[in-house]
Parts: structure tokens; sequence; C-alpha cells
């Protein structure tokens, strides 16, 4: 094996990496995972630069500009695979930095705590019948949601009534009226 069959490898493994994982995400084939994290301890949005695509864009990168310079260039093989080095950083940074300017810039961890249902406001749109089952629409984290809702003392709510709710369990949310809470 010569250094040219070397960088005709890499060039193959990595466009192969790239697309077996296009395909496996788009189509929701069966894939794995692999995670390289250099961290554990980052903040929003972060990543680390040792990654599966990045790996690949290394790979892709790093075997295409070494095939070209052995192959079609008079280079010293040292010069070349120095060249070839400095292309694979170039084409994993782009692919890094296009990861952590687009993809990853709004991401941040998920808190417990802004899914917490006890204490949201929400509006009846199914009525709730006494000992019965209605639905209420409300706003949580942006996006409006809705669920299933009992009355917590089992009596009826009439559509529209703006409830808060009281308990969650197992799905449902058990509800009081806004104005029985603040006495009107």
């Amino acid at each position: 094996m010569n250094w040219t069959d070397l960088y005709l490898a890499c060039l193959i493994a990595g466009f192969s990496i790239s697309a077996i994982s296009l395909l496996a995400g788009g189509l929701h084939l069966p894939h794995f995972h692999l995670h390289l994290h250099g961290s554990h301890g980052g903040g929003k949005g972060s990543s680390s630069p040792f990654n599966l695509a990045t790996l690949a864009a290394f790979l892709a990168w790093f075997g295409a500009a070494g095939y070209l310079l052995t192959r079609y260039a008079a280079w010293w093989f040292v010069w070349a695979l120095l060249a070839a080095v400095v292309a694979g950083l170039a084409g994993g940074s782009i692919i890094f930095w296009f990861l952590g300017k687009f993809l990853l810039s709004r991401e941040k961890p998920l808190d417990p705590a802004d899914y917490e249902m006890i204490g949201v406001l929400g509006r009846v749109t199914s009525p709730v019948r006494e000992n019965g089952t209605g639905e209420m629409i409300f706003s949580q984290e942006g996006r409006r949601r809705g669920v299933a809702v009992r009355c917590d003392g089992g009596g009826p709510i009439p559509k529209d009534a703006e409830v808060v709710v009281t308990r969650y369990e197992r799905g449902i949310a058990y509800v009081k009226q806004w104005d029985q809470l603040t006495g009107l």
C-alpha cells in the first residue's frame, strides 16, 4: 500500500461515513451513536470538536487533498501529508463551526421545573361534568398544549372557565377554577 492508496481509502471512508449517517438519520434506518465528548460540563450549545461529523469531514478532506497532491503534483510525501492534515483540519473545522453556529446555537439544557404542571393556568375547552373528564388548553415554554382535566373537588367545570392545576397524576391534571382560588 502506498500513500495514494491510503489517501484514497480515507476519502472513501469519510464519504461513506457521511452517506451512512445521512441515510440512517434521514430514513430512520437502524444506526449506532458514537459519543466522543471532550468534556461533560458543557454550557449552552456546547459540543465536542471530536464527533462523527467532524471525523467524517476530516477523513474526506484529508483523503481528497492527499490523493490529489500525491497523484497530480510532484510534492515530497511529507509536504503532501502536512498539506493533507491541514486540509482535513480545515474541513473538520468548517463542519464544527456549522454545527455550533446553526444547529446547536439554540440548544439549552432542559429544566424539569419548566415543565411542572402544578400551578399552570389554562382555559377549559371541553366542559368537565361532575366526576368526569374534560380538556384544557394552556401555554408552556412558548407552546400551546392541551391536557385532560378533572375537577379537584369532583364538581362540574363549564367551558371557557379559567382553571389552575393543583395536582397532576397519570396524565390527568386536577384543577380548580381560578374564581374559586381568588375568592371572586
